[in-house]
């Protein structure tokens, strides 16, 4: 099944975004059962807002838009389809290749 890094803009601080969380898996367990909530990198910008980088697993976009119009209270600034993945072992230094 594809995977999506999903980039948003909540309309919430801090405070806010553990029952933010909560409805967004309870949308998902109740609504999307085809969809997986991987994990989310979740940083504060200089206005207090949140903005969130999450990792989803499902069918298509039409899922991930779904969900999102269901949970609100956020702008989707961009959601990308991940090719693969790599780490810094994928990359041993130049004089382990010799």
């Amino acid at each position: 099944m594809p995977k999506y890094v999903i980039n948003r803009r909540f309309e919430v601080g801090e405070d806010e975004m553990p029952e933010v969380g909560r409805r967004s898996r309870r949308i998902i367990e109740e609504e999307f059962p085809n969809v997986v909530w991987i994990h989310s990198h979740v940083a504060v910008e200089d206005d207090g807002r949140v903005r969130t980088f999450c990792l989803y697993e499902a069918p298509d976009l039409d899922a991930i838009q779904a969900h999102a119009e269901l949970l609100g209270q956020h702008t989707i600034d961009g959601v990308f389809e991940v090719a693969g993945d790599v780490t810094p072992a994928d990359f041993p230094p130049i004089s382990e290749q010799a």
